[in-house]
């Protein structure tokens, strides 16, 4: 079973690695968002680097690489990403 992580530096980092070691432990694959310097490319394991970058905007940049992901495997799965099921219309015409 395929587990996507966001792993910022931050300072809950440490519990976060000690998750992914227990997801890894029972056999997950792991896609890790984070900054090399903190993770290595292990089997099992594949590592997306990310910029070191200020707390602040670390959801921003978080964010695009993750939206990639979702595109590029709703087109994997052949999913019409341009007509979306069951969107509900939130205008009203008045």
């Amino acid at each position: 079973m395929p587990v996507v992580a966001v792993a910022p530096t931050d300072e809950l980092l440490d519990k976060l690695k000690s998750n992914l070691q227990e997801v890894k432990a029972r056999g997950g694959q792991l896609i890790v968002f984070g900054e090399s310097v903190r993770f290595t490319d292990e089997e099992g394991t594949t590592v997306i680097p990310m910029p070191h970058c200020d707390p602040v905007i670390a959801p921003i940049i978080y964010t695009i690489p993750m939206q990639l992901l979702a595109y590029h495997v709703a087109v994997a799965k052949g999913t019409d990403v341009d007509q979306p099921r069951n969107l509900a219309k939130s205008v009203t015409v008045e």
